[in-house]
Order: C-alpha cells, then sequence, then structure tokens
C-alpha cells in the first residue's frame, strides 16, 4: 500500500512541478455566479462552484452507482434502519477545523429540506446523531434503499458538506460565508459578482486513492490557483481562448467552435455524453399558468427544432429530438407520450388557448442575457406566445438575476415571475425520486411549484417497488403524467462540446467542470 502511494506521488510531481511554474487555471465559466449557497439553489453555476469548495460522503461515475468519497464505508442494522457512516481519516475544513460527523449530519439533515429525494429521506428520519467524531447515524423509521443514492447525488442539488455552524443556517436562506473541505478554497476578497472568482489549493486536502471517473475517486488540484473569469460576451470568451487568454470556456456559443478549432492550439470535446435536457418551466401558483389547459395549449404549439437550433445551432450531432421528461436514452424516457402533446402546430396551440379560459393576464418570462444556451431559449417562447396572442412581457437580465428572481412566489406584479427556461442533465433528471421539475411537491417543491398530490404517490410507490420492471411501469406512469399536466415542457436534448487550450489536459467527463485532474502539459 505505502509503496503504491509513493509510486503516484511520484508520477504526479511532474505535473505538479509544471502547474506550480504555470501558477494559474485561467476558465471562462458558463454564467456570472452570484448565489454561493449550492444548498439554497439549484443554479448549475452554483452547483459548479460547490465541486471547487466542497466535498460529499459519496458519489457516481457515470453507471450511477453511489461511490464513497468522505466517507470510509458503512453499515446497516440488519432491520435496514439505521445507517452508520465512518469518515475517512485527515478531512479537514478550510477553516482549519476538522470535518465531524455532526457537520455531516446538519449538513445532509440541511440538504433534505431543499431536495425532492432529499424531502422523500427526510420523511423517514426519526433521528440525525454522531455518535463520535467520525461516525454519523441515521436512525429511520422504516427502511430507504435509496439512502446512498440520495447522498451520492451529483447533480441539480448535490449533497455537500460544510461546517455545523454554517448548516445550521435555515435552510430557505442562502449561506454567505463559504467553508467547504474540498480540493480548492474560495478566496472571498477576490470575489466580484459578474468579473471574477478565484480559488486556491487547499493544501490539507487528503485525496483519495483511486483514479477519478466523473466525481468520484481521488481529486487532486494539480493548479495552485484557478480563475473563473466572467466573460458574458460570446465573441470576446472565443478571442481569449484563441490568443492564449483563457484555459478553458466552459459553454462555447457553437457557431464560434469552427473558428476556434482553426486554432491548432485548441481542442475540445463532449462534456457529458449523456447530455442535458432543455426545459420550458411554468409558475403554477398564478394565473394563467395554474390552469393546466392553458400550459397545455402551449405545449401543442412548441416545435423543439425552433429552440434547439436557435441555443445550440444547426449542427444535428449537438441537439436532438426529446419529447420526455426524463431524458431521452434513460430507461425512463416517455417519448411516445410527448410526440402526441408536443405538436410544433401553432394553429391547434390557438384553438385550445381560445377554449382554455386565459383571460390576457401578463406572462412575464425572465431570461438571461449572458447564458447561450439558455437566453434564445426565452426569446423563441416569447415570440411563440406572442404570436399566439397572448400578453407577453420578456424580462432579460443576467443568469444571476433570473435565479435571485425564480425564487419569489409573488404575482408578477409584485415582481414575480411566469415563465423562466433551464437545462437538466441526465444523471440530474434521470428518476423520479431526483429530477426536481417531475416532481408534484407544491410550496415545498421546485421553483415553479407544482402540486401533483396524486405523482407524489406514484412516487412513493416507484420508491418501494419490489422489481426492475414494476419501477420501469411506474416510472413510465409518472412521465405521461407529467407530460399531460404540463408543469414543464420538454425543448430538447443537447450536448455541449468544452473547449481548451491544448496546454492542459485530464479534463473529466461529467455533469460539472470538474477542477481536479486538470495539469499542464
Amino acid at each position: 500500500m505505502r509503496r503504491r502511494l509513493l509510486l503516484q506521488a511520484a508520477l504526479a510531481m511532474p505535473a505538479v512541478a509544471r502547474a506550480e511554474k504555470t501558477a494559474t487555471l485561467r476558465f471562462i465559466p458558463q454564467a456570472n455566479l452570484t448565489s454561493l449557497d449550492p444548498i439554497w439553489t439549484t443554479a448549475t453555476v452554483t452547483n459548479n462552484h460547490g465541486y471547487y469548495v466542497y466535498d460529499t460522503l459519496y458519489s457516481a461515475g457515470p453507471d450511477g452507482r453511489p461511490k464513497p468519497q468522505m466517507a470510509e464505508g458503512h453499515e446497516v442494522s440488519a432491520d435496514g434502519r439505521v445507517w452508520r457512516i465512518r469518515l475517512r481519516d485527515g478531512l479537514m475544513f478550510h477553516d482549519g477545523t476538522p470535518v465531524r460527523g455532526s457537520d455531516c449530519a446538519a449538513s445532509i439533515a440541511r440538504w433534505c429540506k431543499r431536495d425532492s429525494l432529499g424531502q422523500i429521506m427526510d420523511a423517514l428520519v426519526e433521528k440525525w446523531s454522531a455518535p463520535d467524531d467520525r461516525t454519523m447515524e441515521i436512525r429511520l423509521t422504516r427502511p430507504f434503499p435509496m439512502l446512498l443514492d440520495a447522498l451520492g447525488k451529483t447533480d441539480a442539488s448535490v449533497p455537500f458538506v460544510m461546517p455545523e455552524r454554517m448548516a445550521r443556517t435555515d435552510p430557505m436562506k442562502a449561506v454567505t460565508e463559504v467553508v467547504g473541505s474540498g480540493p480548492y478554497r474560495f478566496l472571498p476578497d477576490e470575489y466580484v459578482s459578474g468579473a471574477r472568482v478565484a480559488y486556491a489549493k487547499f493544501d490539507r486536502y487528503v485525496p483519495r486513492q483511486e483514479a477519478p471517473v466523473w466525481a468520484t475517486g481521488g481529486k487532486i488540484a494539480y493548479f495552485p490557483r484557478v480563475e473563473w473569469n466572467v466573460i458574458p460576451d460570446p465573441s470576446t470568451a472565443a478571442s481569449a481562448i484563441i490568443r492564449g487568454e483563457a484555459d478553458w470556456w466552459e459553454r462555447p456559443f457553437n457557431d464560434l467552435l469552427p473558428e476556434m478549432l482553426r486554432n491548432p492550439g485548441v481542442t475540445s470535446m463532449i462534456a457529458d455524453p449523456a447530455g442535458r435536457t432543455s426545459i420550458l418551466r411554468f409558475n403554477a401558483l398564478h394565473p394563467p399558468f395554474d390552469n393546466p389547459k392553458v400550459r397545455r395549449a402551449i405545449m401543442a404549439a412548441v416545435n423543439q427544432e425552433d429552440y434547439m437550433r436557435a441555443a445550440v445551432g444547426d449542427d444535428r450531432e449537438l441537439w436532438r429530438f426529446c419529447k420526455s421528461m426524463f431524458p431521452c436514452g434513460t430507461p425512463y424516457a416517455t417519448e411516445d407520450v410527448g410526440a402526441a402533446l408536443i405538436r410544433g402546430d401553432l394553429a391547434l396551440g390557438k384553438k385550445l388557448l381560445a377554449e382554455s379560459g386565459y383571460k390576457g393576464e401578463k406572462i412575464v418570462i425572465v431570461n438571461p442575457t449572458d447564458f447561450p444556451s439558455i437566453g434564445p431559449l426565452g426569446q423563441v417562447s416569447a415570440a411563440l406566445l406572442t404570436e399566439m396572442g397572448m400578453n407577453v412581457d420578456l424580462r432579460e437580465s443576467d443568469w444571476g438575476t433570473v435565479v435571485q428572481r425564480r425564487a419569489s412566489r409573488e404575482s408578477v406584479d409584485k415582481g414575480g415571475w411566469s415563465i423562466f427556461h433551464t437545462t437538466g442533465s441526465a444523471s440530474g433528471w434521470g428518476n423520479p425520486a431526483v429530477a426536481a421539475p417531475v416532481r408534484g411537491l407544491g410550496a415545498k417543491g421546485w421553483f415553479g411549484w407544482w402540486d401533483g398530490p396524486k405523482l407524489e404517490t406514484m412516487v412513493e410507490e416507484w420508491l418501494a417497488a419490489a422489481t426492475e420492471t414494476e419501477q420501469t411501469r411506474l416510472a413510465h406512469a409518472i412521465g405521461r403524467m407529467v407530460l399531460e399536466e404540463a408543469p414543464s415542457i420538454p425543448l430538447g436534448q443537447f450536448f455541449i462540446r468544452t473547449v481548451f487550450r491544448k496546454s492542459i489536459a485530464g479534463l473529466l467527463q461529467g455533469s460539472s467542470p470538474y477542477p481536479w485532474n486538470i495539469r499542464p502539459v
């Protein structure tokens, strides 16, 4: 064991030395970082920030199976009601305090209040405790076989661990201090929203010894420093990559890819082979979208090709039709139902709208101007709804402002919203438990707050299903119901080609642009 560790350290030394000389990895994120709390918001950019700073008890690779990360291992009682999770030795927070079982218990308890799968788990928790500093205990009222799947969630609300004093914060309020135990430290004095985010390597981080795959395995930070340079203008970002002023652009504008890739020092790869689903999300609390007939009228008029070409471009290798709330290519996709409802038929949409009882209420679409894969979606929707005869108010701003505003449950005349658009990964939206846009939790649920008690009953049945066949049957029924009720509309599935300079290597595929394993060449 010691010999293997010494060999790994020796092999890593040249890359570490080169990184020390290069000093800084220069990264262009997908959008501005406005919220620093990845538990309070599901914004992907905040989730990505979370992977720098925080760590997780478990995580998963492309097979979806949870693997220990901060955890050394676990024990489960014979009746399945008591889980004891043992922490790895040497875990340390960035403020110099050791990671304790009580930190983990408080962090996961807070996460459970915000996440859809966590809320199911939370309803079964009798007690959170920490028998000692290296142990976390979860006592349940009945067995919950998906507990490790919950703790190993990799996207769309990741159960990151933070100090207990921070984890005691009201889950409905964002934590503003950033202290984790991950491979990089957040540098608050250098944070300028809309311009720059900076991180420094945490020298006391102890990585696992397994090879890194997605968010699992050893998280070795080769660069002493990472800088996020927020560049809203795609042409400016492309020029920075071409001129060598930036090393990596997370989500390039696809129309600019050919120009960048003509440069011999630039290359690219598909970030997540499973792709991402684009959706239109309604606010079901207020008129007119508290009425499912109005939602279905818009669904009938939606033409996915219009959305995908606007947001992704004309390269058909980078997008596909996907008329399912569960990502296409996964076992639970329900494309047959979606094909009958998402028609791309404007005349039918107008007819259904006339029959729905729509009274001309103002529709506020909140939409980002600095997010190439989302902004065009809102513009297509604004044009479509206007053509249908609806009273549309397109409110465009930076993504951070959209993230802040979509948390409001007020009516549009009091600063609320009617529609926003977003995207989610196959791992984040792949089954009824983890897919927040699918759930019908009402006021306790995801933005839009659709209330679907019948669907929630089916989710409970899915969780308790004894066979894979029964789970699949129930998941398909859930997918059908969500499409018929239309709290969201799927707009297509796309694939991100991330672009970077050939001066760096080791980028990992997955649902997030992970900062570890990246080294200078």
